[in-house]
């Protein structure tokens, strides 16, 4: 298991003030950083990356949709090339900081609901953005993996079931799934049965607590899930995924309203021990 951090513990927008973390994190124990890819360009990212290589971390990135004008569920011709340039400009950051993973809800825009599922033109039309743009990443060694989100943040890919079908529409080497402990929580009938059928499918992981807050101190089954992963012979990226209330909008967009960890510290320290050690148990 490559054990990762995702930086939206700190900020949405990664800048030199925040490179010190990445000296803390190595020092801890972890394997590298995701980086949150909300705005900015290659060049900003590649000064980012390169301070995470010289703490000797690897690179994860995580994007999302910015709104409607950008949606892959979308039948406007202009409003697909404009969901593309997005997922492209995402993957061109990624590959300036040297990262080989971009991951997140890049289908649909958070918080946007028509009120019904998805129709088989809305995923037709996600299908073919998503072959475009897993082409584009993997001219740049780049995996994807696009998030199944739970109901009350999108009603497109709210299983994993619902992604590994795009996954095997999509049908790219390089294009998968990002399972979710959180969301699985929420969604999945069975959070930790998915993950053996659903396996070939799944091209990274965020470790996530079932209230976002310090992985351990919840009711994850945390045990269960890593044995799954590692029987079915996942050894990628496990990136863990933690909210506050620091950040406005995202704590808006993700629906936190209140403190789930005492300090941040707590999140990173206790929850890199907790997850090294319970991976050697699993």
């Amino acid at each position: 298991m490559l054990l990762g951090f995702n930086l939206l513990l700190w900020t949405t927008d990664v800048a030199e003030e925040h490179f010190s973390i990445f000296e803390d994190l190595k020092k801890i124990g972890y394997d590298g950083v995701e980086l949150p890819i909300f705005g900015g360009e290659p060049e900003h990212f590649e000064k980012v990356g390169n301070a995470a290589r010289d703490n000797g971390l690897g690179v994860t990135a995580v994007c999302v949709m910015p709104d409607e004008a950008h949606s892959c569920l979308s039948s406007d011709a202009g409003v697909q090339e404009a969901a593309l340039g997005h997922i492209s400009w995402a993957i061109d950051c990624v590959e300036a900081a040297g990262g080989d993973v971009l991951c997140g809800p890049f289908h649909q825009p958070l918080g946007i609901f028509s009120g019904e599922p998805p129709t088989a033109e809305e995923l037709s039309n996600l299908v073919t953005v998503h072959k475009k743009a897993a082409a584009y990443a993997a001219e740049r060694n780049i995996t994807l993996g696009v998030e199944p989100l739970n109901r009350f943040e999108c009603y497109v890919l709210n299983t994993v079931e619902d992604a590994a079908d795009i996954v095997g529409k999509v049908g790219a080497e390089n294009y998968g799934l990002l399972y979710d402990t959180f969301h699985a929580n929420i969604e999945e009938k069975d959070p930790v049965g998915v993950i053996t059928p659903n396996i070939g499918a799944i091209s990274h992981v965020h470790f996530s607590e079932n209230d976002r807050g310090t992985p351990g101190k919840g009711h994850v089954p945390w045990i269960e899930t890593m044995s799954a992963l590692k029987k079915g012979g996942y050894d990628r990226w496990c990136t863990v995924e933690s909210f506050g209330r620091a950040l406005p909008e995202l704590a808006a967009a993700t629906r936190v309203w209140r403190d789930f960890f005492p300090a941040r510290e707590e999140v990173y320290r206790f929850g890199h021990d907790f997850l090294r050690e319970t991976w050697e148990k699993a």
